[in-house]
């Protein structure tokens, strides 16, 4: 159970940053279909920064998409053979969506009576989403700038109740949206293919796909808002410029070209979310050395000439992508790794 005594670090943290030092998290996605058992290793593992796991092998509807679907204000998706498609009226799939959902934040809620501290929240970004929900048509909302406006005002109404809602269940939390979108590099760069797959939809303008992430940032009212991709290419000014406090991502797949960019975020007081650990795993044994995690990150800071001591306060480490994909004994340990990771940063910066 998490610890109902709320640090003294944690109460002095900027706003942007109610994790405090040497804090850890996951991405989203857990393996299993085990809901309490689940909710319970995540609030166990991760002290300063839990959060409220996604188990998508119980179906449509706990994906990522579809658990995002069901969120949305006055509109409604169902399930296609080819994915989540727009319908006219709340039908099965949009039920089973809120269900699953209320089940989540029930057994998150049971398990984190008393707790003080960071709380994140993981939902679908708007332009992964535009790319994959489909108009009736069966093309992607991303193809109808119209769309994608309607879709990211729904959305944004959709997260108001839902941060609403998980400051109700937990009232000593300070809620962490994450908008997971591991389709923006695509969207940005004109990647995203048509239904029939011969064409690909215009790259919106780089200022709309800003403006679009800045009104999801002003429906946190203040609390933090990071953004997930686990994709090549993450746009990093784009993405401050929006006014994100937070950027996870692969660290395995930054470039050089890209290092400065990680420098001017941290200077600016960005949190990284540094995903130092492999997502896919089966075995525990697998993860033994906690200070060699995160060797790469201390290395790259240095290299930036970036202040050690700021090290533990502006990275956070985490799993380089949602834990789905691995076993259950390997997911778990994998928690339990990345906060003993991120301890190390704070007791060996350099």
């Amino acid at each position: 159970m998490v610890s109902t005594e709320s640090t003294e670090s944690t109460e002095r943290t900027a706003g942007n940053k109610p994790w405090g030092r040497a804090a850890a998290t996951g991405v989203g996605s857990m393996p299993g279909t085990d809901v309490r058992e689940t909710a319970k290793c995540v609030v166990e593992s991760l002290e300063t920064l839990p959060y409220l796991p996604e188990l998508p092998e119980r179906g449509p509807g706990a994906d990522m998409i579809g658990r995002t679907t069901g969120l949305l204000a006055e509109l409604y998706a169902r399930v296609e053979p080819s994915g989540w498609r727009i319908s006219d009226r709340p039908g099965r799939d949009t039920r089973r969506a809120r269900s699953l959902l209320r089940e989540d934040l029930d057994t998150l809620e049971e398990f984190t009576q008393g707790y003080r501290g960071a709380l994140k929240i993981a939902v679908t970004g708007p332009w992964t989403l535009a790319a994959a929900l489909e108009r009736r048509n069966g093309e992607a909302m991303l193809g109808d700038p119209g769309a994608c406006r309607d879709l990211t005002a729904s959305l944004a109404e959709g997260l108001r109740q839902l941060l609403a809602d998980v400051r109700r269940r937990v009232p000593g939390a300070v809620p962490v949206l994450q908008l997971d979108e591991p389709s923006l590099t695509r969207v940005l760069n004109g990647g995203v293919r048509t239904a029939s797959g011969y064409r690909t939809y215009r790259a919106p303008d780089r200022s709309i796909v800003e403006g679009a992430l800045r009104d999801l940032v002003a429906t946190a009212d203040g609390d933090p808002v990071v953004v997930h991709s686990c994709a090549p290419g993450v746009p990093f000014p784009l993405l401050r410029r929006s006014g994100v406090s937070g950027i996870s991502f692969d660290f395995a797949l930054l470039t050089e070209s890209e290092y400065d960019e990680i420098g001017e975020a941290a200077e600016e007081g960005t949190a990284l979310f540094a995903g130092v650990l492999p997502a896919v795993g089966t075995e525990p044994g697998e993860l033994s050395d906690p200070a060699g995690t995160v060797s790469g990150v201390k290395a790259l800071w240095r290299r930036l000439g970036l202040s050690p001591e700021l090290l533990a306060e502006i990275v956070v480490v985490t799993p380089s992508c949602g834990l789905a994909g691995s076993s259950p004994a390997y997911a778990r340990a994998a928690l339990a790794h990345c906060a003993r990771a991120s301890r190390s940063l704070a007791d060996n910066p350099e």
